[in-house]
C-alpha cells in the first residue's frame, strides 16, 4: 500500500510535470469559519444575481457533499499572467485571463491526466476534480493548503506568484500528507486595490460586493448595467484586472508558458470600430475557445454600447 507522504510527493511531482505552478494539500472537513463569512455576504446580497451561490451554499463549505466521505483536498495554481496586456491604446479591455483559450478546458484535462495516474496507484480511488465551475469555496482551500492568503481584493496571493493564476481542485476520499495552512496576512498596511476600484465594489476588507463589481457586471449580469457607474468603466468589456494591475504583490508575476493561453494575433489589432462593428459570427470565430463566451454576444455587445453611451 502506498504512503500517504509518498503519494502527496507523487501528486506534486505529476503536478509540477503538467505545467501547475503550486500544489498543496489540505485535510477535508467542513469550512465553519468560511460558512459564517459566506452566509454574512450573501445576507447582505452582495452575491447579486447570483443565486447559485445561495442555493448551494452548503455545498461549497462540505466537501463531503460533494465527494462522499472525502478525507483531502488537493489545490494547484496554474500561472496565466501575459508577456504582453492590452495597453493604453487599446480601444476596449478585456481581462488577461481571457486572452487565450478557456481555462476551464485546459485545466480540466489536466486534472483528468492527473486522476488517471492516480487510478493506477490505486485503482479503488473515489476523486473528482473541479476547476471554477462547481461549488467549491477555492480560495478558503488555497489558504489551507498553504499556497496563499486572500488578499483584502478578496483574491487568493501567493508571495511567489502574486495573484495572477487559476486554482482547482481535486477532492478524494484517502489520506494525504497535509501541508501548513499559510496563516498571517501579508497585505500590511497596502489599501492600493481598494483605493483603485473605480466602483468602490470592494466594501470591506477581503468582501467584495458584486452589484459594484466590474467583473460581475460586464460577465454574470444579465440584466442592464446601472447608469451611476456610467463613466467609471474606463474600457473594460469582459472582466477587470485593475485590483490585481495595482497589487504590489504580482511584481512577482512572471509570464506563464502555456500555449494555450496565448493571445490570438487579431485579438490585439481589433480597432474600435472592429469591437462596435462585430457581428454574431465574427464573435464566434473569435472567441470560439474563449472564456468571453460566457458573456454570449449579446452581453459582450450590452457592454460595449454602455461604455460608447459614456464617450
Amino acid at each position: 500500500m502506498v504512503q500517504p507522504e509518498q503519494l502527496s510527493a507523487f501528486i506534486k511531482q505529476e503536478a509540477a510535470s503538467l505545467g501547475f505552478a503550486a500544489c498543496g494539500i489540505a485535510p477535508a472537513a467542513r469550512l465553519e469559519e468560511d460558512a459564517i463569512h459566506l452566509n454574512e455576504w450573501l445576507k447582505k446580497g452582495f452575491h447579486a444575481g447570483m443565486d447559485y451561490m445561495q442555493k448551494h451554499a452548503e455545498l461549497r463549505v462540505n466537501p463531503e457533499l460533494l465527494v462522499e466521505n472525502a478525507k483531502s483536498v488537493i489545490v494547484f495554481l496554474y500561472n496565466y499572467y501575459p508577456s504582453a496586456m492590452m495597453g493604453e491604446d487599446s480601444p476596449y479591455l478585456i481581462s488577461a485571463y481571457t486572452y487565450g483559450q478557456d481555462y476551464h478546458e485546459v485545466i480540466r484535462e489536466k486534472l483528468n491526466t492527473l486522476i488517471l495516474k492516480l487510478k493506477e496507484q490505486i485503482p479503488d480511488i473515489s476523486i473528482r476534480g473541479f476547476v471554477d465551475s462547481a461549488p467549491v469555496l477555492e480560495r478558503a482551500w488555497a489558504t489551507r493548503a498553504g499556497l496563499g492568503w486572500i488578499g483584502k481584493n478578496s483574491m487568493l496571493i501567493s508571495k511567489r506568484n502574486g495573484s495572477y493564476f487559476f486554482i482547482s481542485e481535486l477532492i478524494t476520499d484517502i489520506e494525504l500528507e497535509y501541508d501548513e495552512p499559510m496563516g498571517g496576512n501579508y497585505c500590511g498596511d497596502c489599501s492600493r486595490c481598494m483605493d483603485a476600484c473605480p466602483t468602490g465594489a470592494i466594501t470591506d476588507l477581503r468582501v467584495v460586493d458584486a452589484n459594484k463589481c466590474i467583473s460581475y457586471l460586464t460577465i454574470e449580469n444579465k440584466g442592464e448595467i446601472p447608469e451611476i457607474f456610467k463613466g467609471k468603466y474606463e474600457k473594460w468589456i469582459f472582466g477587470c484586472d485593475i485590483c490585481q494591475q495595482v497589487c504590489p504583490w504580482n511584481r512577482y508575476s512572471t509570464p506563464h508558458n502555456e500555449q494555450a493561453f496565448e493571445p490570438s494575433f487579431t485579438l490585439f489589432q481589433l480597432r474600435k470600430e472592429d469591437w462596435n462593428n462585430m457581428d454574431n459570427e465574427q464573435y464566434k470565430i473569435l472567441f470560439k475557445k474563449s472564456a468571453v463566451k460566457r458573456a454570449k454576444f449579446a452581453g459582450l455587445m450590452r457592454n460595449i454600447e454602455y461604455l460608447s453611451g459614456a464617450d
